[in-house]
Formats: C-alpha cells, sequence, structure tokens
C-alpha cells in the first residue's frame, strides 16, 4: 500500500477544488486567494486522506491509526485555532505597520469549521477512493 502517495494526491485534488471555488465566486481574484485558508481545508485532506487508508488497511482499532487520529486532531486544532489567531495579529499589524505598504502580511491564515468539514469530507471521500485504486494494483 504506497501509503507515501496519499498526501500528495489529497494536496493536488484539494487545491484544484479550492482554485475552482474562489474561480467561481471570485472569478480572476482566484489567483490570489491561493494559500492557507478557504474551503476545502487542504491541510485537513493532507492528513485525513492517509488517516482513512491506516484505518481501512491496518484496523479502526490499531495502534497506528491511533496514531494518525491524534495527529488528525492536532492539524485541526492548529487549522480552527492557532492560524486563526496569526491572521488576526497580521490583520492589526497590517492597519498599524503596514497601511501605507503594497505588500501586507497575508489575513487569511486560518480555517473555519465548515472549511475544515470540508477536509475532512474530502480526505475520508478520497481515503476509500485511494484504497479501491491502491488495491486493484496489488
Amino acid at each position: 500500500m504506497p501509503y507515501f502517495l496519499a498526501p500528495f494526491i489529497a494536496w493536488f485534488v484539494s487545491g484544484v477544488l479550492k482554485y475552482l471555488i474562489n474561480y467561481v465566486r471570485f472569478k480572476n481574484e482566484a489567483k490570489n486567494l491561493i494559500g492557507n485558508g478557504g474551503f476545502p481545508s487542504t491541510h485537513t485532506t493532507v492528513i485525513t486522506t492517509p488517516t482513512i487508508l491506516v484505518g481501512l488497511n491496518e484496523g479502526f482499532f490499531s495502534p497506528i491509526f491511533g496514531l494518525a487520529v491524534a495527529i488528525t486532531y492536532i492539524v485541526i486544532i492548529d487549522a480552527t485555532g492557532l492560524r486563526i489567531f496569526v491572521g488576526q495579529h497580521a490583520k492589526v499589524l497590517n492597519q498599524l505597520e503596514y497601511k501605507d505598504k503594497k505588500e501586507k502580511l497575508r489575513e487569511r491564515m486560518g480555517h473555519t469549521k465548515v472549511e475544515v468539514l470540508g477536509g475532512l469530507v474530502l480526505g475520508v471521500i478520497l481515503g476509500y477512493i485511494l484504497n479501491i485504486i491502491f488495491q486493484s494494483f496489488s
């Protein structure tokens, strides 16, 4: 089972989906929205996909699945907590320090719960799809 491919595939699929959603919503501004934040959470998708693969292949009660779930939880907490505060600090700094500068700090860093949920759902779906694909080659 090539677990190492799962995060890269998840990153690509989530990134393309995020760009398409931003393009539909914001047209030409979509390219400026590439990066942290937005729907779905790519960080969540990247960690959820291999977590599901581990569960499907090693067992949902295996120690390695427990570890994968713990790491997934840490990534989600970071996305919805710490990085939200980093974005809020960037906004204040932009108002104080960077107000006259063209290059401002990126304010959109974290994720809402809906964006993380989107990343979770996409990660679960990709995990199941990749499991089927990987098993067909073994």
